[in-house]
């Protein structure tokens, strides 16, 4: 008898004694993870802590990268073909997202994580310098995320196609106007509880299989997330009043400064591509000496160069290095949850320090 005739008639025999194939190969019982796209780092996490070991992500704008000034290339438009789910942040923080999707073709479901969510105005620079308002209007509001999906083609695109190849070809798509709504959401923890909701329900949907795995997953983080919530608000309100002006890089912390008492100004508005001109840094400076700023912040993703320059000019400290628009790729910033621990530690220090 020959070898595939003995292990032939063995299967047989353990199948006839009741062992299921399942037990017998445990790979045929597994389904392949979800493969899901996030539009940045942040998002990457948010989707892995929920997902675990049921998917498998992708971030387009890794870790340390400027989700501003993101410039897709062609495998990035393919990965988008590839993906079962796209997860997007939305309230127009990616102005290039539109024309990479529409350039790869993706015909499945678009989570934007921020819907639900209370929006703040943006009412400081509106990147009047960049000319390149795309019109892009992922803010949550104008779409149906529940759509069988068509990309809803007919939705206030104000660009023409010509667009897509050049954005899924790595031209300058990552210049984007952000209009009057500040994109950083994730900056309240509370907000970042509402992302985990809208996440753990679409990877529900995409993976009911694995329902309560993703459910009890999500429980675990929102639980963590406002345990943090409370510690934040405790440790902030122990600063002293006349120290809690800040200065950062760029305008990413208007919601962490609303939720946690904090007042805010940066040299470049909300865009980092953004370059204040010399009567904007005069302005800036004065405004500066005159306040009662306690400490200058640098940012993981943004170019050191204003705020060094704010601090040669002005006498105040920096207070270290805050994780706005993107994680690190290893250390106490891999995480959306350390990436907010890091912040609220570093702007302890620097703003309850005795000068």
């Amino acid at each position: 008898m020959s070898r595939q005739s003995i292990a032939s008639a063995l299967f047989k025999g353990l199948i006839a004694g009741g062992l299921s194939v399942a037990a017998l190969s445990p790979i045929y019982a597994q389904a392949e993870p979800l493969k899901v796209v996030t539009s940045f780092s942040i998002l990457d996490d948010m989707v892995e802590t929920i997902g675990a070991d049921h998917v498998s992500v992708t971030s387009l704008v890794g870790p340390d990268g400027d989700v501003h000034a993101f410039s897709p290339k062609p495998s990035d438009a393919q990965s988008l073909a590839d993906a079962d789910l796209i997860v997007v942040n939305g309230l127009q923080l990616e102005g290039w997202i539109d024309r990479l999707i529409d350039a790869s073709e993706y015909q499945g479901d678009i989570v934007v994580a921020s819907d639900g969510i209370k929006t703040r105005p943006f009412e400081g620079h509106h990147d009047e310098d960049e000319g390149d308002d795309h019109g892009h209007d992922h803010d949550g509001h104008d779409h149906d995320h529940d759509h069988d999906h068509d990309h809803d083609h007919d939705h206030d695109h104000d660009h023409d196609h010509d667009d897509h190849d050049q954005a899924a070809n790595g031209g300058e798509e990552g210049h984007h106007h952000h209009g009057d709504i500040d994109p950083h959401a994730w900056q309240d923890l509370e907000n970042g509880e509402q992302y985990a909701r809208n996440i753990r329900d679409a990877l529900v949907k995409a993976d009911p299989d694995h329902a309560d795995d993703y459910r009890a997953n999500a429980e675990q983080y929102i639980e963590k997330m406002e345990a943090l919530d409370a510690e934040t608000k405790q440790r902030m309100a122990q600063i002293p009043e006349q120290n809690r002006l800040i200065i950062t890089s760029h305008d990413a912390f208007g919601y962490f400064a609303d939720a946690y008492g904090l007042e805010l100004l940066s040299p470049v508005g909300i865009n980092t591509l953004a370059e204040p001109s010399a009567s904007d840094m005069a302005q800036l400076t004065q405004q500066i000496e005159s306040s009662h700023a306690k400490a200058l912040f640098l940012e993981n993703m943004s170019n050191p160069a204003l705020i060094n320059q704010l601090h040669e000019e002005t006498g105040i400290a920096i207070g270290g290095t805050l994780y706005a628009d993107a994680l690190t790729p290893d250390g106490e910033g891999s995480t959306y949850l350390g990436m907010f621990q890091h912040n609220v530690d570093t702007l302890i220090e620097a703003l309850t320090t005795n000068d």
